[in-house]
């Protein structure tokens, strides 16, 4: 007898198409069989060792997360309901061109200094591995050899790969040197990981040259993967920045994932048809494009990402010299005020679009919450002293929310044609943006339900089939016989964020059942102890 059988479900399976009334049967962690209309049918129904009703309820596949910072949260956290209850089933990790692998010990150090706001200093995690496939292999061991809360899958993070082989200095790379890039690149994907990622805003990866990064792109193609860069200007320079990756990766003949694309600061208000037009033009000519966005207008980084590429080089130690020395430091300031730096895309600063939302030294707990400028005031100092001091004083720690979006914007590209859902959600400091907890119930909710921006089909089909075809994933992303049993069922009618900027935390609302590979990990609308993840590898061409 199967394990599972959900009755009546209204089934959106993933694909676009019209939902509709089935049974389901699941069975060692796959869908065994789909029999549609079965209740009016009059055909004998299946029947299995766990019946669930499902009447009322939607069954489609779990949702994945494009765009994940989860690289230790899924370590640490056997929880893991910040994603887990949303209904994601697998995360894309390694984003931002900066993760934990392939690493030696020197540059393990600098980027774990790096991004520590990201994920915690990781005092926490026992950092086992150095390769790309150890960090996979550690994935699949999890808590005491049982797995990870969800799914996960690598992206090789180009900054750490040129940490590893040319360092934190803001030069060309050698002929040797990027052959051995190239060659880095190679060995993560043959050991599983489905692409490349770039923080070409962040130190080290942002003083690649794009002949460097059309190099490692070639090696990536060559491999069935694809492309996600941060690329270096989502302000000023926000469309030349994406025209660049799309001639980039059309020379290197490879597929361009755009991370998180936005458009955003005043100067790109309204500006979102620009950049689709753009996309059309090459999707038109062949090109192989899809996207991830969020579905809120602010948005996260490390308040040190702002700082201008000179004053990053060197990695986060060269970073707090200069901060430490006051004419330096005066230079910082005026880039970031007067120029405009590019680490804050080309636009002066305003710091009161500048919210700390995190701080790893509890002591500095008191800037949590508030905007740099009203910290400021508080204190009776200009931003800059203000944001200066927290960078030293918390050893570049500080997050923040950077509230420089728009909405039309946001609606705009998520009706796009290849448009998938990423929370890029940071799950450290004490005030997190809520979408690292709200993305996907929010998109399912506010903006399908109740704003009718998109179809549930649609809406559906941008978090599950899409994105599994992007991964070049063989069994997931479908409701389908013979896929992975990675499914959520959730109430079209309630379904919600709880997450909000006063209560980030906030679990969602609507999504009472979530499986992945056939095992509940939420049931009734709680989380259970069931750790059924594990890394999901790049599928060979």
């Amino acid at each position: 007898m199967e394990d599972l059988v959900i009755r009546d479900a209204d089934v959106v399976d993933g694909t676009g198409a019209d939902s509709y009334r089935a049974d389901v049967v699941i069975d060692e962690g796959r869908i065994v069989s789909i029999v549609k209309e079965a209740a009016a049918a009059g055909c004998q129904r299946p029947t299995a060792v766990r019946e669930l009703d499902a009447e009322g309820l939607v069954l489609s596949p779990g949702f994945i997360d494009m765009h994940a910072h989860s690289d230790l949260a899924l370590l640490r956290d056997p929880d893991h309901s910040a994603k887990a209850a949303q209904g994601v089933t697998l995360e894309v990790l390694g984003q931002d061109g900066l993760s934990y692998a392939p690493v030696d010990g020197s540059t393990l150090e600098g980027v774990r200094r790096a991004i520590t706001g990201w994920n915690g200093p990781g005092d926490d995690v026992d950092f086992d591995w150095r390769s790309v496939g150890e960090y996979l292999d550690r994935l699949d061991r999890g808590f005491e050899g049982r797995g990870i809360a969800v799914n996960a899958a690598y992206l090789v993070p180009q900054g750490t790969v040129r940490a590893l082989v040319v360092g934190w200095e803001d030069r060309p790379a050698t002929p040797r040197e990027l052959d051995r890039m190239r060659a880095l690149v190679a060995e993560g994907l043959e050991q599983g990981a489905v692409g490349l990622s770039s923080g070409l805003t962040y130190t080290p990866g942002m003083y690649a040259e794009n002949a460097e990064l059309t190099a490692l792109c070639r090696v990536v193609a060559r491999y069935g993967g694809y492309y996600c860069p941060h690329h270096r200007s989502y302000g000023a320079g926000a469309l030349e920045a994406y025209a660049q990756m799309v001639e980039l990766t059309a020379k290197a003949g490879c597929a361009l994932h755009l991370a998180h694309a936005t458009m955003n600061f005043g100067v790109n208000e309204g500006r979102a048809p620009e950049l689709l037009a753009l996309l059309d033009e090459a999707l038109d000519a062949g090109a192989d494009i899809s996207l991830d966005t969020y579905p809120y207008t602010p948005g996260c980084t490390t308040l040190a990402a702002l700082l201008p590429s000179w004053a990053s080089e060197g990695g986060p130690a060269g970073i707090l010299r200069r901060l430490a020395d006051d004419a330096t430091a005066e230079r910082i300031r005026h880039d970031l005020e007067v120029t405009g730096a590019d680490g804050c895309h080309g636009v002066p600063v305003d710091w009161e679009t500048i919210e700390i939302s995190g701080v790893t030294d509890p002591a500095l707990g008191d800037f949590v919450g508030r905007t740099v400028r009203a910290s400021a005031a508080r204190l009776g100092e200009a931003p800059w002293t203000t944001a200066r001091r927290l960078l030293i004083d918390d050893g570049l720690g500080p997050t923040i929310l950077q509230h420089v979006g728009h909405e039309e914007n946001v609606r705009a590209i998520m009706r796009h044609r290849v448009h998938t859902g990423g929370s890029d959600g940071v799950l450290t400091g004490a005030k997190p943006h809520p979408r690292a907890y709200g993305t996907f119930p929010r998109y399912l909710g506010h903006y399908t339900r109740e704003l009718g921006i998109l179809t549930l089909e649609e809406c559906v089909a941008r978090l599950t089939g899409r994105p599994a075809a992007r991964l070049r994933l063989p069994d997931r992303g479908l409701v389908r016989e013979g896929y992975r049993a990675d499914l959520v069922l959730f109430d079209p009618r309630t379904v919600a964020a709880g997450s909000t900027y006063e209560s980030p935390r906030t679990l969602p609302t609507g999504i009472p059942y979530v499986l992945v590979d056939g095992r509940f990990v939420i049931e009734d609308g709680r989380r259970t102890d069931v750790l059924a993840g594990r890394a999901v590898r790049r599928s060979p061409m």
